[in-house]
This record gives structure tokens, C-alpha cells and sequence, in this order.
């Protein structure tokens, strides 16, 4: 099969691909507190992450992401897995597909960037952080005594409000 025969069709709905990366380090978890200044999510708490660029798989632009936003170089980082892929329906022409992955990162040394501080957090206290909306009900499926061994899926739309509604296939509610 060529490109041509791929079935493109930019009549149809399009995602932009991009990851999210949640890294640890004994019993603690990497979080960027996003900046006051940025657009999406300031003053919220999230792993790392961004776009995917052409060209790349999805697993390197994991680690391309974790490096330009922590400093952690991809030898630095152990057992990286796909745990997750989220569908965000924002309720424009496009939407974002997440690729979410965990791993072990073998340093807790990181450097500045300019999108947020990032900060070593021990798992238990995450809950009580201002975290971006699906994350309270994303991280108990990752990490933890409730933690799911198999790849979840899960979407995220909005109602008229703007509140992010959150599905997972596991028939579980968001909670």
C-alpha cells in the first residue's frame, strides 16, 4: 500500500499525537508545575511532555520530550512503557491523542526550563497538588495499590461548561 492508498482524508477528524511521561525515583514522582505565564494548564501540576515531531516515533519523542524538559538523558531513564493512550475530544476540527509512558529515572538531578519548576513528589502526597484534570484519575491506574498491569485507554471530552469529562475502558467511573 502507498502513502495515497492510506486513506488521508482531511475531511475527517485529525489528532495531533503527542506524550506524556511520568518518571520516578524510589517512591517519588517527577511533576512540572507549569508556569503562571503559560497558556495551557499554568500553575498546574503534570509530567512531561509535548508533541510528537515528524519523523520520530512515538517512544523517541518520549524521551526527546523528558530530556529538553528535565535534563534526563534517555540513558538515564529505565523500563520506559506505554501505560496509556488518552483521546481528548476538545470539541474543535482536531483533537490530541496522548501516549502515556512510565518509567524509572536513574538520576533526580534536573535543570531549569522555561515552562515550569519541576519537582520530586512522594506518590502519596500527588493527590493533594493543584493537578491537571485527569490526572486524579489517571495516576491510581499507574502507580499504586489500585495500579492496572494492562494498557489503559481513556477519553477526555468536555461538557458545556468546560468541564473535562474522563471515560476509561475499564468501566470504572472517573470518580
Amino acid at each position: 500500500m502507498n502513502a495515497t492508498q492510506q486513506g488521508f482524508d482531511a475531511a475527517r477528524w485529525m489528532v495531533i499525537p503527542r506524550t506524556l511521561i511520568f518518571l520516578t525515583n524510589g517512591g517519588d514522582l517527577l511533576l512540572m508545575k507549569r508556569g503562571a505565564h503559560r497558556r495551557v494548564f499554568p500553575n498546574r501540576y503534570n509530567g512531561l511532555g509535548g508533541h510528537v515531531e515528524r519523523g520520530e516515533t512515538i517512544a523517541a519523542a518520549a524521551l526527546r520530550e523528558v530530556q529538553e524538559e528535565s535534563g534526563i538523558r534517555p540513558e538515564q531513564v529505565r523500563a520506559l512503557r506505554l501505560r496509556a493512550i488518552s483521546h481528548v475530544d476538545s470539541g474543535a476540527e482536531g483533537g490530541i491523542l496522548v501516549f502515556v509512558f512510565t518509567g524509572e529515572a536513574l538520576t533526580r538531578a534536573t535543570q531549569a526550563n522555561d515552562e515550569g519548576d519541576l519537582h520530586w513528589i512522594p506518590l502519596p502526597m500527588v493527590s493533594g497538588l493543584p493537578l491537571v484534570d485527569d490526572l486524579p484519575h489517571l495516576l491510581p491506574r499507574l502507580f499504586g495499590e489500585t495500579a492496572r498491569r494492562d494498557l489503559i485507554y481513556m477519553r477526555v471530552r468536555y461538557d458545556e461548561a468546560d468541564r473535562a469529562l474522563i471515560d476509561f475502558d475499564d468501566g470504572q467511573p472517573a470518580s
